[in-house]
């Protein structure tokens, strides 16, 4: 799908980057693959293949502007690979390789990098009333011991070839988005109480799902309890059809004849580490809005006719 494809301005110094998009990006890709199923433990001379490879490439990655963090989006998440706290749901390995784009593509250990997402029935932690459009149970009917302030969030910090994974659930969905996660890369600052401290956001984001993978997924259980009208990448306010180049990621089912099984998800991630965009209200490059709400949190689903402030996620 080619979905509502956006002009933008894109600068270096303002952009993430993934693979794709370019004849050199080639090249990376399969490096990005590498590295991001790489074991975490990989030694520091693997690590410095990875860099000598991806710093061959003059152009090494097509760039994608930041955008909104959206309404859901809380501080303090803790640092951790496993996220779901019991939430029900197709398992999901994500596996993301962190490089910098201004020096050669060489990996950026160090760089944290945190995840957030719906439940199988479009709630998040900390805003579990808000109705996720369409029909679904309550979040409270899901049966699980999760935390309701802290489930599906967290950060992991990236090894030597730069990579992080995360073990999770494959995201629902809620009116009027599509299927993603929301990501922020952070650098500089350090793991304290749990949590990551200090530092600068050098990137906000969004990842997304091919949609004949997602829609099978939401036919089974828990999902298919939740039922209504789904946006499709073409149909999202903020996916602007790029492909890898907007955040889509590629997907390895565990069984294909078997979704129920899981799946592995991965992209490389290429930052500016001198950058700071936090996507805190407007997001540029298909960022609508975002503004995070104040006081208690939403009871009403977001229509097509809300203000981009109070629908962009």
């Amino acid at each position: 799908m080619t979905g509502n494809h956006k002009s933008k301005t894109i600068t270096r110094r303002r952009a993430l980057v993934v693979t794709g998009g370019t004849v050199a990006a080639g090249g990376l890709a399969v490096t990005g693959y590498q590295s991001a199923f790489a074991d975490e433990t990989t030694s520091a001379a693997e690590a410095t293949a990875t860099a000598t490879a991806t710093s061959t490439t003059s152009e090494c990655m097509t760039l994608m502007s930041s955008v909104t963090e959206g309404p859901y989006y809380l501080d303090g998440a803790l640092v951790r690979k496993d996220i779901t706290e019991g939430k029900s749901g197709v398992p999901l390995t994500l596996r993301l390789t962190m490089v910098d784009a201004t020096d050669g593509c060489t990996p950026v250990p160090g760089a944290a990098v945190e995840i957030w997402h719906c439940d199988a029935w479009g709630y998040y932690s900390g805003y579990t009333t808000a109705n996720p459009g369409g029909s679904a149970p309550a979040e409270s009917e899901d049966g699980s011991t999760a935390d309701d302030a802290t489930y599906l969030r967290g950060y992991q910090v990236a090894n030597a070839n730069g990579v992080v994974k995360f073990e999770t659930i494959f995201p629902g969905w809620y009116t009027p988005r599509t299927c993603h996660i929301h990501v922020k890369v952070h650098t500089g600052g350090e793991k304290e109480d749990g949590t990551y401290e200090g530092g600068k956001v050098n990137f906000t984001g969004q990842f997304f799902f091919d949609d004949d993978i997602a829609q099978e997924i939401f036919t089974l259980e828990p999902y298919s309890r939740h039922s209504g009208s789904y946006t499709t990448l073409d149909n999202d306010m903020v996916y602007d059809g790029g492909g890898a180049s907007s955040g889509l990621l590629t997907l390895k089912a565990v069984k294909k004849a078997d979704p129920a099984r899981g799946y592995k998800g991965f992209l490389t991630l290429g930052i500016d580490p001198d950058a700071e965009n936090t996507g805190a209200g407007g997001g540029g490059g298909g960022g609508e809005g975002g503004t995070p709400p104040s006081g208690e949190p939403p009871t009403d689903a977001p229509t097509d006719t809300a203000t981009a402030s109070e629908s962009a996620s």
